[in-house]
């Protein structure tokens, strides 16, 4: 009888995420009487193969979700690291995102001295992107891309008036802008790299220098131990009579 592998084991039983007490089994959204939404970007399964779940409480998160750090440096807020919340830190229990402006009730970034909140699908927006709809890169803005920033502009794809404080996708030379929405639905879960969490070079000196007075103090301790067992090697070879104490 063979036995049973122990990751297969922990699959079968799930897994566990911060967000729910139970652990979240493997689910199969093929299987399902209904469309499942995933509970941390708000968005159905997107034909996504299978899904992080918990039946009995009809929660679900994509595999990209589920995978979502805590906390995450992104460079529309370079003051403040952003940490991912299940439900929005105010008493409405709801957000709005300061990308895309619309309101939230899911998994946020968030950073509760500055109230400032992103959509996780935000968070996942490329810093730039090529589309079908025009010929040059896309830069993403995050907020109004003229010096002015009073003047108000339009998407060029939906024509509507942009919200002056939203983020865009722009290409400068030819004054191109357009809503987020409008250009791509980003893969949610996947961040740019230079927005993914990076280490603290402080936390990294002081780290380096613990290490360093680590190392001194036990070549120390060994060169202790050394010479105490060559001062007792001695002592076997001394007269009887002499006596020696060792601190």
């Amino acid at each position: 009888m063979g036995r049973q592998n122990q990751s297969t084991r922990a699959t079968s039983q799930g897994k566990q995420h911060f967000s729910h007490p139970h652990n979240l089994k493997i689910v199969n959204p093929a299987d399902q009487a209904k469309t499942l939404t995933c509970n941390a970007c708000e968005q159905p399964d997107n034909n996504n193969p299978y899904l992080h779940g918990c039946n009995s409480c009809q929660y679900y998160l994509h595999e990209n979700c589920f995978n979502s750090p805590r906390f995450l440096n992104h460079s529309s807020h370079p003051s403040h690291p952003l940490t991912l919340h299940q439900i929005p830190t105010y008493s409405s229990r709801s957000f709005t995102c300061k990308a895309c402006g619309s309101a939230g009730n899911g998994f946020c970034f968030s950073c509760a001295c500055c109230e400032f909140d992103i959509h996780l699908q935000c968070a996942s927006y490329p810093s730039s992107i090529l589309v079908d709809k025009h010929p040059h890169q896309l830069e993403l803005h995050f907020g109004s891309p003229y010096e002015d920033k009073s003047m108000a502009y339009v998407c060029d794809i939906c024509n509507v008036i942009m919200n002056k404080d939203n983020w865009l996708y722009y290409c400068a030379s030819c004054d191109f802008g357009s809503h987020l929405k409008c250009t791509i639905s980003p893969e949610v879960g996947v961040f740019p790299k230079q927005q993914r969490p990076i280490p603290n070079p402080t936390v990294n000196t002081i780290n380096a220098a613990n290490e360093a007075h680590e190392q001194i103090i036990a070549a120390q301790l060994r060169a202790q131990i050394e010479a105490r067992g060559r001062e007792a090697a001695l002592d076997l070879l001394r007269p009887s009579g002499r006596r020696y104490s060792y601190i």
